[in-house]
């Protein structure tokens, strides 16, 4: 989903890209997988002076939001998985990348994560926006979703997934774990957020 489909959608996008004063001398492939490739810069900083930058490339990816409705009020489906550089399970939104696919349709992206991780198919998705992962060392952006009017359907996870497990949880209840600390991934903080002051949940 280019940025202009998001201003044609009223989504004015905050950010041009530019060189910001810096030049690229050199730019080297220091390592490379199917999911991951890390470049090498040798740069020129706006001041003169050189230097080496490290960028991590990586595709674009979706995160979801799937919003139910329980007998008290709306309810958000979690998941838990084991995130081995960190050592630990987290709490998170369902999310993933299609690397194999890289040009395939944004919002055809969450609903294939979200139907693989979760089982849930949506009736409605709507696209919140664009997110940065970590502008300091990737290239990664993703889409933040809402999908809403779900049915639930079987997994279909990858080998790499088979530790995921869906929890069904009060959006009140949700928030509660971001404010206490049980929650800590920023992409699922960053994308509840903007939901959130979008009046979209």
């Amino acid at each position: 989903m280019p940025d202009d489909h998001l201003i044609r959608n009223g989504m004015a996008c905050a950010d041009e890209e530019s060189d910001g004063g810096f030049q690229t001398l050199s730019s080297r492939i220091a390592y490379e997988n199917p999911w991951t490739r890390v470049r090498e810069d040798i740069i020129r900083r706006p001041d003169g002076k050189d230097g080496l930058y490290g960028v991590v490339e990586r595709g674009e990816f979706a995160v979801i939001l799937p919003l139910g409705r329980g007998s008290d009020g709306p309810v958000v489906t979690l998941i838990r998985q084991y995130r081995y550089p960190v050592r630990r399970r987290l709490w998170e939104l369902p999310m993933g990348m299609w690397e194999a696919e890289p040009e395939a349709d944004p919002a055809d992206v969450a609903r294939g994560e979200l139907r693989e991780e979760t089982g849930l198919v949506a009736g409605r998705m709507t696209c919140a926006g664009m997110v940065w992962q970590g502008a300091g060392y990737t290239t990664q952006k993703g889409y933040v979703w809402l999908a809403e009017d779900l049915t639930q359907g079987p997994t279909a996870r990858e080998s790499t997934e088979a530790d995921i497990t869906c929890h069904t949880l009060p959006l009140t209840e949700v928030e509660e774990m971001i404010r206490d600390g049980r929650m800590t991934c920023m992409v699922s903080i960053a994308a509840i957020g903007l939901l959130r002051l979008k009046g979209l949940i």
